[in-house]
């Protein structure tokens, strides 16, 4: 049988206090890794070929696909896992190495689980793991073109690319980049739910949830981020006080995300800030968010869903509900209720 060779690709520029650790984590796994610097001037360079990887350079043309797939020509592997300098492989190793005898007939996806915030993790179900010849577009939040079959690879990565410092430095790139693209491709639903993200990650609400209303509207596929866009789209209603929107919009969805705890989860959330809002209407609304938050903890943890937080099922939601159980004068049942679903150590 023949063997296929499997190579990290990466795309980096200033990134010297992270690269090692992906380099380090990911070396036993892989037959090559090939770093693509983009005009680094800290130590980047330096830090990556003590690692053991082989780099090159590429000239910024503010376009990740050109970039990304210069990085994939240099590597020329038969399978290629594609990150980025701020993640890491926690683990699943395994199953790179397996990729030498199998067949590149498809897209591997990888859970991306991001760890910015210790307090809550979410994750992203990511076509990572590619075929040789797959080739990307898109000059941001770039995507792998291919019409081949996709399956999930037990590999679970690590990134924490938007803590509020990485935030910082990466403020404007990112949109002047999506508005470019949309000049472009003004029906294309996946660039207007990214950029509905990144409004959101420097908490622009009205703007997020306008971009992510487009973007649902314009959605034809059930793709894996619809999910993700759901209670995106449910946040960012709640925080800019339109409440009955929100509510005619999730009513809409629940079959569509009738096993989501992190849908039901949001839904309860909007519910209790609008009761807050308008305490008039609490009577009638506070029942409605226990409704929703108890809906969580029957689906209980999804892990499956792209997007999914860690806890919607289970401790986050429960103690949504004792925060309320107790307010109602409940404590014995709140209690009971923190019991049963405590919160990870």
């Amino acid at each position: 049988m023949t063997r296929r060779h499997v190579a990290l690709t990466v795309i980096a520029r200033d990134e010297a206090p992270r690269i090692g650790r992906l380099l380090a984590s990911v070396a036993p796994w892989v037959d090559a890794m090939l770093v693509l610097d983009t005009g680094s001037v800290d130590d980047t360079v330096d830090v990556a070929r003590r690692h053991g990887a082989r780099v090159e350079h590429f000239a910024w043309c503010n376009d990740f696909a050109v970039a990304r797939n210069a990085s994939l020509d240099l590597a020329a592997a038969d399978w290629h896992l594609v990150l980025d300098a701020d993640e890491w492989l926690i683990d699943g190793g395994e199953a790179l190495l397996g990729l030498r005898e199998t067949t590149a007939d498809f897209v591997g996806a990888l859970r991306v689980l991001d760890q910015a915030d210790p307090s809550t993790t979410s994750q992203l179900w990511l076509s990572r793991v590619l075929p040789g010849h797959v080739r990307y577009t898109g000059r941001v939040h770039e995507q792998p073109q291919h019409g081949l079959p996709l399956r999930r690879l037990a590999l679970r990565v690590g990134h924490d690319g938007y803590s509020a410092e990485r935030r910082a430095a990466k403020q404007g790139r990112n949109r002047r980049l999506l508005q470019a693209d949309l000049a472009e491709r003004p029906d294309d639903a996946y660039l207007w739910y990214q950029l509905g993200k990144d409004c959101a990650v420097y908490e622009e609400h009205a703007a997020a949830a306008d971009a992510l209303q487009r973007a649902e509207a314009l959605c034809r596929s059930h793709a894996d981020w619809r999910h993700d866009l759901a209670t995106r789209l449910l946040f960012s209603l709640k925080k800019t006080g339109r409440h009955a929107e929100a509510l005619d919009y999730a009513q809409a969805r629940l079959d569509t995300h009738a096993v989501s705890p992190d849908f039901f989860f949001a839904i309860g959330d909007m519910l209790l800030d609008w009761a807050a809002e308008t305490p008039s209407l609490a009577d009638e609304l506070l029942p409605l968010a226990q409704q929703a938050w108890q809906r969580c903890l029957q689906i209980g943890e999804q892990p499956g869903l792209s997007g999914a937080v860690q806890g919607r099922g289970s401790w986050l939601a429960a103690h949504n509900l004792a925060v309320v159980l107790e307010g109602l004068g409940h404590a014995e049942e709140a209690a009971l209720l923190r019991a049963r679903h405590p919160a990870p150590a």
